[in-house]
Order: C-alpha cells, then structure tokens, then sequence
C-alpha cells in the first residue's frame, strides 16, 4: 500500500501547484473597440415623392374627314412627322367638284337676272317719269330686282359652301407633330360620323406629364415651398425629373406649369402638369413614367443611412454618450434626401452616432470614438 500512497501525494501536491499558479496570472484588462462615430448635423434638405404619369403631347388632335366619301390616297405614313398644312389624306372628289361646278352655274344664272332686273328698272325709270306708265310696273321691277339679289347671294353661298366641301376632300396637318396609327386604309370609305379618327396628330416638340396628388400632399407643397401665390411657388420651384418605365432619369428636366382648379370629389386629389421639353423626339403621347417632386426642410436633421439598422419594420441608430457606451435607439424617419434620412424624432443636432462596425454592438458596450467628417453623410 506504501507506492499508492505516494502516488496520492504527488498528485495532490501537483494540484495544488498547479491552482496556486493560477491565482498568480494576472487580470486582463477587457479593451475598448475603435468605432467611427458620426456627429449628427442639420442642413436644408429636400424630400422627394414620387407620382405615377401618363405623357401627352402639347398637342394631340384627332384628325377626322369633314365629308363622306372613299379614302383616294394617304400620303404619310404612320409614325411620320408632318408640317402644319400639310395634305395627309385625300378623298374621291368627283361629285364634291360637280357640286361646285353646279354651284358656279346657278350664280352665274343668278348674276345674269340680276342683270335683266337691274335693265328693266332703268328701262321704266323714265317712263313713269314722263307718265307714260304707272308707277306700279316699276315698283313691279324693283321687286323682281330684290328677289334677283337675293338669288345671286344664296348662288355665292352655294359656291362657297361647294368649294369648302371641296376642299374637305383633301384633309390637311392642322398643326405640325407625328402621325400616329392609320386605321383606314386606301379605299375604305370614310365618313364625318365615324367613331375612330383617320389618325392622331401629336406635337410633341413639349410633353406635358399629368399627375394627382393627395389634398395632404398638396398642402405640404403649399406651405413648404416659397411665394405667396400658388403661381409665385410654381416659379419658385426646383427642376423636376422624369423616370422612364425603365428606371432611367429622362435627360431634360421639367417644369411644374398647371395646378387644377378644383379637387376630385371622388379620389380626394388634384391634378398637377409637368412639361418637360422633347426636341430629339425621344417621349411620345402615351408613355408612362413617373415624376419626382421635391418638398424642402429647412435645418432638417439628417442621418446616413449608412448609420441605421432596421428591425422588425423599425430603424434604429446606436447612440453614444460622454461616457463612450453606445444604445441603441429608435428614430421616426420623415423622408430620405439623398443617402441621408431626414429624422422627425429620436436623436437631435449635435447627437453622436456610430457611423460603421456597429453589427456586434450591445447596448451598454464602451468603444473608443473614431471621428468621421461630416461631409461623409452628405455625400
């Protein structure tokens, strides 16, 4: 039994060595975190919403035979740009002309008995005079001379009304702008009361983007921007841009140039006109988009977005005291300028946040501040 119990002893004794020698380590220090730390400013800053809009040219007119007849030719094509005055369509006009050349016939008729009755009055003139007649043949004549006149008027009227129908026949570019979808052909016969236009007749050297806005939204515009009248804000306001469906920014930007007169009773909104200027004929009458319009915030605080988490359909920031120990805290978000939040609550100027390296961080968690420049947040 005498190894065993030396074997217990040296065991005991290594135990005991082995915890004192523990006890001797010293403690280690935890060390802070280097963190970039964001001081939280204000600046004037825009808002920007977005609306859905329909384009149209400044023009788009309906373009429809004034009289019935078959379509002889077209003389554009779809998708052509036409000159204002310029012939587009042309309809049979055979009996138009032969309308007007009756017409031309009876004014000449007419304008000969006016000539006859005019001669019968100087004729009897002087013979009433000299008492060789009565004085009733001659007012006999003058109102056949009445009734001669007004023959001739109604004939000119018939030739002018002949010749407008003439005309007609061949249907002119009221203004100047593209052609859109010919649904006649040549040969189809075509008539002032049909339901579809000949064609449509853009100018779309301006587009004009239509689009409502909520009465909440409207008053916001209202009072946030510059002027005392609804036209002074209009001058006042900045540039907008159009966004093509597929999510590039039209290279022109517009104007705010039309502010509907009433509200829809319906909806709750009114209607709002950007023009946007289209010289390269790049937009046509039809294309959707949408528009940006801008809401300024004077001395609006500001938060990169860089610097926010979001949790559960909540944004938060990590604050960080005078003691250097970061909280996470939740901000209220009033609209995005930017890369920047525009924040209606939760921190204030002059609030330090963590900027970077903020995924591990506990609430109560000391870190060494790393200064960040605020032109970093701007940008």
């Amino acid at each position: 039994m005498k190894p065993v119990n030396q074997i217990l002893s040296l065991a005991v004794i290594a135990l005991l060595f082995a915890c004192s020698g523990k006890q001797e380590q010293p403690a280690q220090t935890a060390q802070a975190t280097p963190v970039p730390v964001y001081s939280i400013t204000q600046h004037d800053a825009f808002t920007w919403q977005e609306y859905p809009v329909m384009l149209e040219g400044r023009t788009d007119v309906e373009i429809r035979p004034q009289v019935d007849g078959y379509l002889q030719s077209v003389l554009v094509d779809e998708g052509a740009y036409v000159k204002a005055g310029q012939a587009i369509f042309k309809i049979q006009d055979h009996r138009y002309r032969e309308a007007y050349n009756n017409a031309s016939g009876s004014l000449n008729a007419a304008e000969a008995a006016l000539i006859n009755a005019k001669l019968e009055v100087e004729k009897l003139t002087p013979l009433v005079e000299g008492k060789v007649i009565s004085e009733y043949q001659l007012r006999s004549a003058k109102a056949a001379l009445k009734i001669a006149e007004g023959n001739k008027k109604q004939a000119e009227a018939a030739v002018a009304s002949a010749r407008i129908n003439l005309e007609f026949t061949t249907v002119k570019a009221p203004v100047s702008g593209y052609i859109t979808r010919l649904p006649k052909k040549q040969g189809s016969l075509v008539s002032a009361a049909d339901p579809l236009p000949l064609t449509t007749l853009s100018d779309n050297a301006e587009m004009h983007a239509y689009f409502s806005v909520s009465e909440a939204d409207f008053i916001a515009f209202r009072d946030k921007n510059e002027g005392a009248t609804l036209n002074d804000k209009l001058a006042h306001l900045p540039a907008l841009s159009l966004m093509l469906p597929d999510d590039t920014e039209y290279a022109q930007k517009g104007k705010i140039d039309m502010i509907d007169g009433q509200f829809n009773k319906t909806t709750g909104s009114i209607t709002l006109r950007a023009s946007f200027p289209n010289v390269q004929g790049l937009l046509r009458a039809g294309n959707t988009g949408k528009v940006k319009l801008g809401l300024p915030h004077a001395d609006a605080i500001l938060v990169p977005q860089a610097a926010t988490v979001e949790l559960q359909d909540k944004i938060y920031v990590y604050t960080v005291d005078a003691s250097n120990k970061v909280t996470k805290t939740p901000i209220v978000i009033l609209g995005r300028s930017g890369n920047d939040y525009i924040i209606k609550e939760g921190v204030k100027a002059g609030d330090r946040i963590v900027y970077k390296g903020f995924e591990g961080l506990q609430d109560g968690v000391t870190i060494a501040p790393e200064k960040v420049k605020s032109e970093i947040a701007a940008k």
